[in-house]
């Protein structure tokens, strides 16, 4: 299934600190706010600061007992130990610095003679650099489908569209702040040059992570959603009818957000805009519209070349 784009603002942002001590603390707030609604959202981010993590150390993770992933694999399937992949020196590097960022992070640990066994793929990002994924093919196919519902992405852009304030939000690593169930996590095991590996916590790679975090995202945010709160997945955004609404309409999802242990990534947030593209839609206090990019893609298409056998 297509993962929708990311919740996005487009208007121009302003990079605030949020605080004295550690000034590379930032996070965005809309350009176009007066000065009274600039300095509102800049002490109600200061004030909640602990919400957002700047590493991930910051990030405590989700209680096991209000949710964790578990696989429900069917003992029926004989387990898999993919052949080994080589990769070439520049991947090579990238995933040896990916593997001890995961383990400094607490996210992976060591395994010994695991019955499942994947490889690692290497994807390249936008920016140039390596993305390190897990090849779960196999064990995919050994696990059934968590048909927990996904939101209808109409109905939510139709519940968004028409508000004056908008706050897009991102969690911190969010698959990864859900714990893998004990019991499952040397199946997730996969394998480098320089060892076997298994996951603590929930992969993206993994087939039922998506309807895992949309269960956590629904009890969470249970009293907000189709109020002051959409969320479609890792998709979230805090919506404000009324521009005097706006403050206590965050506040609410912050402190919901803290009681889960929660946290944002502040890269990945812009708090008091007016319009953004959301889950493919351009959604503004006027309605939806149409996204500008798309628009662009039109207007720089070519034309199409007709074969001169046709013209003659």
């Amino acid at each position: 299934m297509r993962i929708p784009s990311k919740g996005l603002p487009v208007e121009d942002l302003t990079c605030v600190s949020l605080s004295e001590e550690h000034p590379s603390r930032t996070v965005q707030i809309g350009s176009l706010l007066s000065d009274t609604e600039k300095k509102e959202y800049v002490d109600f981010l200061r004030t909640n600061q602990d919400v957002f993590a700047w590493s991930s150390a910051d990030m405590p993770g989700i209680n096991p007992e209000i949710i964790m992933h578990s696989l429900k694999i069917n003992p029926a399937c004989k387990p898999v130990i993919q052949k080994k992949r080589n990769f070439a020196l520049e991947r090579q590097l990238a995933i040896e610095q990916e593997v001890d960022k995961l383990l400094k992070a607490r996210f992976i640990r060591e395994v010994h003679y695991p019955s499942w066994l994947a490889n690692v793929v290497m994807v390249r990002k936008t920016n140039g650099t390596w993305r390190m994924c897990v090849d779960y093919t196999d064990l995919n196919k050994a696990c059934p489908k968590d048909s927990f519902p996904l939101p209808r992405i109409d109905q939510l852009v139709d519940a968004t569209s028409g508000h004056q304030m908008l706050s897009f939000m991102d969690a911190y690593s969010g698959y990864n702040q859900i714990q893998m169930d004990p019991a499952d996590e040397e199946a997730t095991s996969f394998q480098t040059d320089k060892g076997l590996y298994c996951y603590l916590v929930m992969p993206f790679e993994l087939k039922n992570a998506g309807a895992t975090y949309q269960r956590l995202m629904n009890k969470v945010f249970k009293n907000l959603i189709g109020r002051t709160k959409e969320v479609y997945v890792d998709d979230m955004l805090v919506k404000s009818l009324e521009k005097s609404q706006y403050i206590s309409d965050l506040e609410e999802c912050f402190n919901l957000l803290r009681s889960y242990n929660m946290r944002l990534n502040p890269s990945k947030c812009a708090f008091g805009v007016t319009s953004g593209k959301f889950l493919g839609f351009m959604v503004t206090h006027r309605g939806i519209e149409a996204n500008p990019e798309k628009i662009k893609a039109l207007r720089d298409m070519l034309p199409p070349e007709i074969s001169k056998k046709f013209r003659d």
